[in-house]
């Protein structure tokens, strides 16, 4: 394959420049100004991407594809055709599977099944025996039999030591521990955030200080433990402010921001009931400018969909009993385009740097990057094409982004030098 006239934007390299590239046996073999295609053989496919831009694959460090145990809600291969469909090429599942990922024939199964997809899916291990946070898993065996990391997430680690000797360990294997913030005994009714429009629905929702309790307490041990230490799907402007302050101490945090987190405020829950429902819930607009503005500083280093699928018929249940998450897979992109890039807030090399090479580092994945004899995974865009969501690749379909008009469509998306979706 070579693919002419794309404006190739690679923020491992700061590159942001119109060039040609080839492809060959999974791999890029060329990058220049203008590749000569008069003398390539018959069977060579000429992408022309005129007009789009042409970037590393995208790569999402939390997304849940259900299996096994809940696959009417998605599973391996729908999961895949979603994350290609929004132009990532690499994936982290969490653990909250049933049964759970904290022993070698579950992580195995999921990774000889997850090989069988067309997109890169890589597989986090429970911290804890059945996310009980008592007994530790054999992060040792997990890791060396695939697991690229270690989280509960979904549950949050209560017990202090046990977090902390979690960290240190992980630390000794390096690879990363993500932390799901949020302490019950704050929370009454979860993924609603408590404040004036929790008091308007008349229910007492989950305050801030449930997520920041714990951020503070983790912060902390992440300094001490020198882990890798992911605060997931970050909600709070305080938050923000403790992980800017304990990155500045010299800590290993990394914070997740969710598109659905620095788009929408809890005013959306008036507007689409329990679509607009998840853990941790959406916040005020104060929490969300700051989100962005952790973001365009780089405090928050990446950005995550936690795509949590439910059927329709869960989400149709009244407000307090309807599970909590959204998909997200369809439309990050997009609502990194329209939210952040569009308004000024980041650059769209900003943006790419937070779905593409950050976590590729963090993971130690050997992807992100746009470059000769890398692996040819690309997603293929044009930045300012106007598009509503509605036709999913994913089984399910629960986000409040449905028929909303969002700025910035996948056209293709390429994994190991195949083309795994395409917008024709």
């Amino acid at each position: 394959m070579i693919i002419k006239n794309g404006l190739v934007v690679d923020p491992a390299l700061g590159l942001s420049e119109k060039m040609d590239l080839a492809i060959e046996n999974g791999t890029i073999l060329k990058i220049e100004k203008n590749i000569d295609t008069d003398q390539v053989s018959n069977d060579t496919e000429i992408l022309d991407a005129t007009g789009l831009v042409v970037a590393p694959g995208l790569i999402d460090t939390h997304v849940h594809f259900r299996d096994p145990g809940f696959t009417y809600k998605e599973d391996l291969h729908t999961g895949a055709l979603a994350a290609a469909k929004g132009g990532f090429t690499s994936v982290i599942c969490m653990a909250n599977t049933s049964p759970v990922v904290d022993s070698l024939p579950v992580l195995k199964d999921l990774i000889d099944r997850e090989k069988n997809e067309d997109i890169r899916i890589f597989q986090a291990a429970a911290i804890s025996c059945s996310l009980k946070g008592k007994e530790a898993v054999d992060m040792e065996a997990m890791k060396n039999a695939g697991a690229c990391g270690f989280t509960d997430d979904g549950i949050p680690l209560l017990d202090a030591d046990f977090c902390y000797r979690a960290m240190e360990h992980a630390a000794k294997l390096d690879v990363p521990v993500s932390l799901h913030e949020e302490d019950p005994s704050f929370i009454q009714n979860n993924g609603i955030n408590h404040g004036a429009i929790s008091e308007k629905l008349g229910v007492y929702g989950s305050p801030s200080i449930a997520e920041e309790s714990l951020v503070a307490r983790d912060c902390l041990l992440a300094l001490r433990s020198g882990a890798d230490v992911v605060i997931q799907h970050i909600s709070s402007g305080v938050s923000v402010e403790m992980v800017r302050t304990f990155k500045a101490l010299g800590a290993k945090i990394h914070a997740e921001a969710t598109p659905h987190h620095f788009t929408l405020t809890d005013e959306a829950l008036l507007t689409y009931g329990a679509l607009a429902k998840m853990n941790p819930p959406l916040r005020t607009a104060k929490d969300r400018q700051q989100i962005i503005e952790g973001l365009a500083d780089g405090t928050i280093d990446l950005i995550a969909t936690d795509h949590a699928p439910h059927s329709m018929e869960e989400k149709n249940k009244p407000l307090t009993e309807a599970p909590s998450g959204i998909t997200g897979l369809e439309t990050s992109l997009a609502l990194g385009i329209t939210s952040l890039v569009r308004p000024g807030h980041l650059t769209l090399l900003q943006l790419l740097e937070k779905m593409t090479v950050n976590p590729a580092k963090l993971y130690h994945l050997p992807y992100g990057q746009i470059k000769e004899g890398a692996a040819a995974d690309l997603v293929i865009f044009d930045p300012e094409e106007c598009w509503k969501p509605g036709d999913y690749a994913s089984k399910s379909c629960n986000t409040p982004f449905t028929g909303q008009e969002l700025f910035g469509k996948v056209k293709y998306t390429i994994c190991g030098g195949k083309t795994v979706y395409s917008d024709k």
